[in-house]
């Protein structure tokens, strides 16, 4: 059903160093352009034989998500579609048959965090009316509803009160830790599909994700949000650690609450509250600077970490579209920091491999690396946003076709042959099987007997 496609011949040409110059609108989208050719480097589920949408070693499955995710606002706020076939194929692939992006070769690794940046791909397609997926598959909106129906039916009330696991299956190490990632993800899903739907119930599980997330102490009363906390002690042995996307995925989901709601100013109190709150992630030397505090500063960041502050500002950026009020709040953190990112994007062989601290504005060495790019692209492109539309709803010009039941196919019936009434040629080869396993037993029983 999928195709796969070839990247464009331009994906090989030469690439100047950035020269970013943030009120030229042309210099902005060459160096964004720059910038995601080098982070497509390390793409290769575009070529046969290799899996769409997938990222090599060390990068886990929720990333090359996270990065098609990019690569849609990337397009919208370009108008470049180069990369809009392999971000298709890529998306479609992974949302499968049923379009809950939920892939067999992934459920030792998948939680709900994972899944969710996923469908953040199709709803931010749907949102942008993205050139809808070929054949008869789900489409992005679809992909979206079915996410949220599989994370719906995962929200566990037998601990804590609520609240999704991190990870979708038992047997996966982290089943009993509940972060606050996973159920923001949830909670960012369920607020805009309320605001691209209209519909009620969506808007219902926005609002008991949020209460939830506050009652349970991982957003605290001025809207500092802490990491999580494991089921065992019933989520009272909190980790305190704050990362930016935390932050970013309730900005975003609180910014279209107070859209859906026409301006509800409870929405808007809390969308301006997480905007003050997370000015701990900006520098005062050089001012407005985005870092990741948690980890930069003792040079312990993770791979999966590099990317964070990117999705802060790709949040930051749509908070204002949904919540124009915010747009005097955020933007200038997201210049300073778009042209300090930029000072960094002069390594590698292209000269185009950004740095992880823009704190530095240089690039000061270290690996080429998918999540530094993909940052760094984010807050790039997200100095562009005033220069594009809103996001569309199916009331207001969106295109991409819903399914509200999707996901929730049930079960396949057992097949007739597991199922098929037992005979007496069944019973007499059981018979002889476990005459020979005792005999077996006996004899390995005498052998450790004379052994010892």
């Amino acid at each position: 059903m999928t195709i796969l496609w070839r990247l464009p011949l331009i994906f090989l040409a030469s690439v100047q160093a950035i020269e970013l110059q943030l009120d030229d609108t042309s210099s902005v989208k060459q160096a964004c352009y720059t910038v995601a050719r080098n982070m497509l480097k390390h793409y290769t589920g575009y070529k046969p034989g290799d899996v769409p949408g997938n990222l090599p070693d060390p990068y886990y499955w929720w990333e090359a998500g996270a990065m098609f995710s990019a690569l849609i606002d990337y397009w919208f706020y370009t108008g470049d579609a180069r990369w809009n076939r392999i971000t298709t194929q890529a998306l479609e692939w992974q949302a499968g048959a049923s379009g809950a992006f939920m892939p067999a070769n992934q459920s030792r690794t998948e939680g709900n965090d994972d899944q969710g940046f996923w469908a953040f791909g199709a709803m931010s397609a749907a949102e942008r009316n993205f050139p809808r997926p070929p054949g008869d598959g789900p489409d992005w909106l679809a992909m979206v509803q079915a996410a949220f129906n599989t994370q719906a039916w995962r929200w566990d009330t037998s601990t804590c009160g609520g609240g999704l696991h991190w990870q979708i299956f038992t047997w996966n190490d982290g089943y009993t830790y509940k972060n606050t990632i996973s159920n923001g993800c949830f909670f960012n899903i369920a607020a805009r599909l309320a605001r691209y739907t209209g519909n009620q119930t969506y808007a219902d599980w926005a609002t008991r994700v949020w209460d939830w997330t506050h009652a349970v102490g991982y957003m605290t009363d001025d809207y500092m949000f802490f990491d999580g906390a494991d089921i065992d002690h019933n989520c009272t042995q909190m980790d305190h650690l704050q990362w930016t996307y935390n932050a970013g995925v309730y900005l975003l989901g609180a910014a279209a609450m107070y859209n859906y709601t026409d301006g509800d100013p409870v929405w808007k109190d809390r969308t301006e509250g997480i905007i003050r709150a997370s000015n701990i992630f900006f520098t005062e030397d050089p001012k407005d600077v985005m870092f990741e505090r948690a980890c930069e500063p003792a040079n312990t960041c993770k791979v999966d970490q590099r990317p964070f502050k990117g999705f802060l500002a790709r949040w930051m950026a749509a908070a204002t579209q949904f919540a124009p009020f915010t747009y005097d709040m955020v933007m200038p953190k997201l210049r300073a920091s778009a042209s300090a990112a930029a000072k960094t994007c002069t390594g590698g062989s292209d000269g185009a491999a950004c740095g992880l601290k823009w704190t530095a504005q240089r690039y000061t060495g270290g690996p080429e690396d998918v999540g530094i790019q993909l940052a760094a692209l984010e807050v790039l492109q997200s100095t562009l946003v005033e220069k594009v539309q809103p996001p569309v709803s199916q009331e207001h010009g969106g295109i991409s076709k819903g399914d509200p039941g999707g996901g929730l196919e049930p079960p396949q019936p057992t097949p007739q042959a597991a199922i098929r009434p037992v005979t007496t040629a069944d019973r007499v080869g059981a018979g002889i099987v476990t005459i020979c396993l005792a005999v077996v037993m006996l004899y390995s029983l005498k052998w450790v007997i004379t052994d010892t």
